[in-house]
């Protein structure tokens, strides 16, 4: 199955996209946490996107598009994968649909995690406290939910014209977003 899953940040993209990937036995491919590695380790990638997201900025469409055209010819997304956090503009929607007529591939579903803005607010707050992440202030927090309804919250409208939008509440507990979001995927 190939899937995408989209939501603001702190929409519990994330953990939900792990979950989901282990049930279907397909990889969870996250550009954040590939830029956090890279930040991590020090690499100029890194050092590169870790200035853009301090910033509260997303990583321009062509870094991005590299990364994961070369993450999706892994012999562990042969079979499908789940990816979390790109597509983001419509830029990288052409860019993906290209890297997947290329392998002669389509998408199955966009699952779009829906959840309230204050609250998604609060829980980055939190993480930023719990996990010390410096890309998580108020004002980078509220910056980025105003990039994403402007550059990514259209392409659930793009998605929904091609019948491939899921959309699922992300409110409440992991364990009940996690049981409606399996209840929603098309059968396999």
């Amino acid at each position: 199955m190939r899937l995408i899953i989209l939501g603001p940040p702190g929409a519990g993209k994330g953990t939900q996209a792990a979950r989901i990937a282990e049930r279907l036995s397909i990889p969870a491919i996250s550009t954040g946490d590939i830029f956090r590695a890279n930040i991590k380790d020090g690499t100029e990638l890194g050092r590169r996107v870790k200035a853009i997201l301090d910033a509260g900025g997303y990583v321009p469409d062509e870094v991005t598009n590299e990364i994961v055209e070369d993450r999706l010819t892994w012999p562990d997304a042969e079979g499908g994968f789940l990816l979390d956090g790109f597509p983001r503009t419509a830029g990288q929607v052409d860019a993906l649909d290209a890297m997947l007529a290329r392998h002669d591939h389509a998408l199955d579903a966009v699952l779009e995690l829906t959840v309230d803005e204050d609250v998604v607010v609060q829980r980055l707050l939190n993480r930023a406290q719990t996990d010390g992440r410096s890309d998580d202030t108020e004002e980078v927090i509220r910056e980025r939910q105003a990039i994403y309804r402007r550059e990514t919250a259209p392409l659930a409208d793009h998605y929904k014209q091609a019948d491939l939008l899921v959309q699922v509440d992300g409110m409440g507990g992991v364990d009940e977003v996690t049981d409606r979001v399996m209840a929603a995927l098309p059968a396999r």
